[in-house]
């Protein structure tokens, strides 16, 4: 599309990122629906996302784009074996109480943010596992609260990526920043429905088999971002 690789990166990440906050509020609007949002961890989680998200938003438009690809490609890879791992201690865990502890969960909510502002994911990647893992959630609980703390992480991204380009020549037209408008629409118009699907799908599976599934897109999205898989 005319631009060198390193802003394609930059566009692709603030573009994916304003794409996840309409989803995530259809996804997280179906999870409530089945009573799997805990609304309290997600506002503080999300709070504290959104600042995050805006600090790495600042961080990664100064990077070189690849460096954010491969070491968000490790760490994804590092969370899906560490809850491989635990997979059969967490069974053992699903119908304790979660533990709701916002003192302890909300501090959280920034680093993931800076996660979600440095590579482009919405955050729910290494949330789930912390809740699931750390905080006795248990799955499907877990999938719905990180659904709705992705709200906000999302738009502090967007808003880090739409204002931290002064200068940058080559971005494309009809764009704020390195958010593009026309592409935003083309995907959130598909998005936002599926997340629908995608919240009704998670409720049909039994916790276990969610929890497989959740794995294995893991260690697929940090492979596809070490380039192992094409």
């Amino acid at each position: 599309m005319g631009v060198s690789p390193d802003t394609a990166i930059k566009i692709a990440i603030g573009t994916n990122l304003l794409v996840i906050l309409p989803t995530a509020i259809s996804g997280a609007l179906g999870h409530n629906k089945r009573g799997a949002v805990r609304w309290k961890v997600a506002l503080g989680l999300g709070l504290c996302g959104l600042a995050g998200a805006w600090v790495g938003a600042m961080l990664a438009v100064r990077l070189p784009g690849e460096s954010l690809k491969v070491g968000f490609g490790a760490l994804v890879l590092a969370v899906a074996l560490w809850m491989a791992l635990n997979t059969a201690l967490n069974l053992t865990r699903e119908k304790e109480k979660p533990k709701e502890n916002l003192a302890a969960l909300v501090p959280c909510g920034f680093p993931i943010g800076m996660l979600t502002g440095l590579t482009g994911i919405g955050g729910g990647i290494v949330t789930v596992p912390m809740l699931v893992l750390a905080f006795g959630f248990p799955m499907h609980l877990a999938v719905g609260t990180s659904m709705a703390m992705i709200i906000f992480t999302s738009l502090g991204g967007v808003i880090g990526y739409a204002v931290n380009s002064p200068g940058v020549p080559e971005l494309l037209s009809h764009s704020i920043g390195y958010v593009n408008l026309p592409i935003w629409l083309c995907l959130a118009a598909t998005s936002v429905p599926m997340a629908q699907v995608g919240a009704k799908v998670a409720h049909a599976l039994p916790a276990k088999r969610l929890m497989y599934v959740f794995i294995a897109v893991m260690v697929c999205v940090g492979l596809k971002m070490l380039g192992v898989v094409l």
